[in-house]
């Protein structure tokens, strides 16, 4: 009998018990979608919006002014709104995700080859730059000024959801190549992040937390592989950064990129340790086993496993439901329609993101770099209106650069007008130009193999596989 067919006489999922049939089976295959993310993520945006221009406004305000405290001793004392913990904890674990994904592409992935890597990179810098100087021209000398860096942001989320909505018909190169621009566009988000929207240091707690992630470093060199040291050190680091006034969300980044991205085992080693189970299974050579499996695969493929579905099923529908909680009166709209800052978002990410990146990528052509094959300037036009999706990390800049309510709120709406006309005219694009892909994802992976073979290669092969916040 299969190995598969086994599982799925012994699980409960694959039982034909009512609950099994109707809620287990239907809720696994709908987060194997690649949009699955992304439908929560609309959901919990909708949720927030309905919620908050309801009878029952109050009771959205009094949920996320919810003070959350915990101490211990005189050492920690946390005190913040219910927001607050969900914008500078949880959203710490979904930076933390994002800076395993940058780890990986950078040792093992698309990142790793520098000749694969510079064409999405420059897209990622004009993706970056003409939307900055887009919202800059509305908004120069004014009170809005701080924004610049909200249209910078791709949400990877949603605009690999919206190329996934065409399933075969866009090339895989393509989505490869977004995934790309995306994974740098999150360093350069990241980036702006840690140095523009940095609150007043504490130079008292940033050596706390410079000597946490050393000793992260000490024990990877040590050669220490049990994860509980680590998140212990972990934690400390996270509080350390967030009472030193660098946003708490850069630890999690730093801790993601500091997470081993190769096994502790080759393939050889692996096989060689394998014990012989012909005479049967004992403690000892099922601990052995277990040992092998979990040391065959890197400590950030495993975290990165098992944190994506909290990541983008839970923390961020939260976030957005916590965030995008937007009043829109007819005054309030009002006041946008004319809001330097809501025009500077809104053409930042339909106007300036597509432009930068492919007026970056033509200049980057001129000088010998070339697109993908199975890739035409219509097809990647489209997908650089996509990328003018800015939700998450949008809305959660957006946080940062305004403590008054009026801009933020502006800048919000700003957000959800701009990502929403990105997604539809992204999508109309690529559904006129992308005529099916040429290769399977198979073959592709074996053209993208033979290529780096050819190419003098800093790194090992670039992956082929979804993302994690997909």
């Amino acid at each position: 009998m299969a190995r598969k067919e086994i599982l799925e006489r012994r699980t409960f999922v694959s039982s034909e018990k009512a609950l099994a049939r109707f809620v287990a089976r239907p809720v696994l295959q709908f987060i194997q979608l690649e949009v699955a993310g992304g439908i929560l993520l609309l959901v919990a945006t909708a949720a927030a919006l309905i919620w908050v221009n309801s009878p029952w406004q109050e009771s959205y305000h009094e949920l996320w002014e919810t003070t959350i405290a915990f101490g211990v001793g005189g050492l920690i004392d946390f005190e913040e709104p219910l927001e607050a913990f969900v914008n500078d904890a949880l959203m710490a674990v979904f930076f933390f995700v994002v800076g395993l994904e940058i780890k990986r592409e950078l040792v093992v992935g698309q990142l790793s080859d520098g000749r694969a890597a510079a064409l999405p990179a420059i897209a990622a810098l004009g993706g970056m730059v003409v939307p900055a100087l887009v919202f800059t021209a509305f908004n120069w000398g004014g009170e809005g000024s701080a924004g610049w860096g909200i249209p910078m942001a791709t949400d990877i989320a949603f605009a690999l959801g919206v190329v996934a909505l065409l399933g075969s018909r866009v090339h895989p190169r393509l989505k490869l190549f977004l995934l790309a621009l995306a994974i740098v566009d999150d360093i350069g988000a990241i980036t702006v992040i840690a140095i523009f929207y940095t609150d007043d240091l504490s130079l008292g707690w940033l050596p706390v937390a410079g000597l946490g992630l050393v000793a992260v470093v000490v024990l990877q060199r040590l050669r220490v592989w049990s994860l509980t040291p680590y998140l212990a050190i972990g934690l400390v680091v996270w509080y350390a950064t967030f009472e030193s006034g660098v946003h708490a969300t850069i630890a999690g980044v730093l801790l993601g990129l500091l997470t081993p991205a190769r096994p502790l085992l080759s393939v050889e080693e692996a096989t060689e340790m394998v014990p012989d189970l012909s005479g049967g299974i004992d403690v000892s050579n099922a601990s052995q086993v277990s040992f092998v499996a979990k040391e065959s695969v890197s400590v950030a493929d495993r975290l990165e496993y098992v944190l994506h579905p909290w990541s983008s099923f839970l923390i961020i529908p939260v976030f957005a439901l916590a965030n995008a909680g937007i009043e829109l009166s007819s005054e309030a709209l009002s006041e946008a329609a004319t809001s330097p800052v809501t025009i500077g978002v809104v053409l930042g990410l339909v106007v300036g993101k597509p432009v930068g990146i492919v007026l970056f990528t033509w200049v980057a052509t001129l000088f010998g770099l070339r697109l993908p094959r199975g890739m035409d300037w219509p097809q990647f036009i489209g997908m650089g209106i996509a990328a003018g999706i800015g939700f998450t990390v949008s809305i959660f800049i957006a946080g940062l650069a305004f403590g008054d309510e009026v801009l933020r709120d502006d800048a919000k709406i700003g957000i959800l007008v701009g990502s929403a006309a990105a997604a539809v005219l992204g999508l109309a694009v690529l559904r006129t130009f992308c005529r099916g892909p040429i290769v399977s994802e198979e073959e592709l992976s074996e053209q993208v193999n033979a290529d780096l073979a050819d190419a003098p290669a800093q790194g090992e092969h670039p992956s082929v596989g979804s993302p994690a916040r997909g």
